[in-house]
């Protein structure tokens, strides 16, 4: 009986950024990162299909570029990360073309976990000047702010929404083979 290899990657958070997108007040759309965040994959193949994903990053890392409203995302009417100081995704990298899968599994915001389902794109696989190998992967998807308890909303005068219920989640990751 064949014994199957697990090989782990670590994401290099130098070489990686986690984004988020959110129309504000439906005209606009506003830009945030999480700047403190750490992963990895486990693969049995070196086409990473069936890999298992693990992802956190800290709630209180969010940077939109403005000081006010990132306190905001910071406080109980968002993310309340004094109380909920990360964010959590444990899934499934499933090969679905050439150099595409879908990564399936619960996320978890505040106290609220969903099934959601992202789409990634391999970029490749190398090694650096130093030796490592590295994978890069972008990853993307559409997520519903509510359904994680992130119910928060204002009306303009106008009747308008200040901010969007759906959020686009945007991925840049390297990993590195440890």
């Amino acid at each position: 009986m064949e014994t199957l290899t697990t090989t782990k990657w670590a994401i290099d958070s130098t070489h990686s950024e986690v984004q988020f997108k959110v129309k504000h007040l439906v005209i606009s759309t506003v830009t945030g990162a999480f700047k403190e965040f750490e992963g990895e994959l486990e693969a049995e193949s070196e086409d990473f299909d069936g890999a298992k994903a693990r992802f956190k990053l800290n709630t209180a890392s969010v940077d939109t570029n403005v000081a006010d409203r990132d306190a905001h995302l910071k406080s109980t009417d968002f993310f309340d990360a004094e109380n909920f100081p990360q964010i959590s995704f444990e899934g499934h990298l499933n090969k679905v073309g050439e150099d595409s899968y879908k990564l399936t599994g619960p996320l978890t915001i505040k106290d609220t976990s969903r099934e959601i389902s992202l789409n990634v794109e391999l970029g490749g696989t190398t090694v650096d000047g130093y030796g490592q190998t590295k994978a890069g992967f972008e990853i993307n998807g559409v997520i519903n702010r509510k359904e994680f308890g992130l119910t928060w909303s204002m009306l303009t005068e106008a009747g308008g929404v200040v901010v969007g219920d759906e959020v686009k989640l945007q991925l840049n990751v390297q990993l590195v083979k440890s």
